[in-house]
């Protein structure tokens, strides 16, 4: 007749095997988390996101602008004419888009336009948005760098920036949709505002995992 101790390496090795609806437990649990972690990080982005438009007294040495809504152009052409920075690059303009329709934007400051804004066509999305913007760090020699684009964009552009140009100094210029100015809480600007987080959200992971990361070099 076997003995007791026989038995029990079997019912340690039954044990330690949890049963699937114990396993389904612990994947719903880890599930929730997730999601109550992901939810609390949607209500830290929108929390910190500015909601007036702000007094900007920085200067830098160079301003880029991410093209896009919100007047981000002109705001970034009015800091120009104030010498907040050297030179304007403007990321990410359409390939159609003359210097002379740039202009038209602000004809007030059409001689500083000339002289002192340069346009980037290449980029199509903010990863190459930080790509291009370094290389006109770098050719300019320059050190700081005033960012403008949406207050809604502003997290994920500073997260692509900051990871090609580690070593320059980023001056945050958040421009205020009107659809946040009117509040985010309504259907169009909840969804826009959870696109963008998504959005960074990836990104930020992207960054983090250097595999990742080598694809989107």
């Amino acid at each position: 007749m076997p003995s007791a101790e026989s038995h029990q390496p079997l019912r340690a090795h039954k044990r330690a095997r949890p049963g699937p609806l114990r396993l389904l437990g612990w994947l719903f649990g880890i599930a929730v988390l997730a999601g109550a972690v992901f939810c609390a990080g949607f209500v830290w982005f929108v929390a910190r996101l500015p909601s007036a438009e702000m007094v900007f007294t920085e200067k830098a040495d160079g301003i880029v602008v991410l093209t896009g809504g919100a007047s981000r152009i002109e705001d970034a052409i009015d800091l120009l004419a104030r010498r907040r920075g050297q030179r304007l690059l403007i990321s990410g303009v359409n390939p159609m888009t003359s210097e002379r329709e740039i202009a038209r934007l602000r004809p007030e400051h059409e001689k500083i336009i000339a002289c002192c804004v340069d346009l980037d066509r290449t980029a199509i999305n903010t990863i190459t948005n930080a790509t291009e913007t370094r290389r006109w760090v770098k050719d300019r020699g320059f050190k700081s760098l005033i960012v403008v684009t949406s207050s809604y964009h502003m997290p994920r552009a500073m997260a692509e920036l900051s990871h090609q140009l580690p070593e320059t100094q980023l001056i945050e210029f958040p421009v205020i949709s009107e659809q946040l100015k009117a509040g985010w809480a309504h259907g169009p600007t909840l969804r826009l505002l959870f696109t963008e987080y998504v959005k960074y959200v990836a990104a930020v992971a992207r960054i983090q995992v250097p595999l990742f990361d080598r694809f989107f070099a």
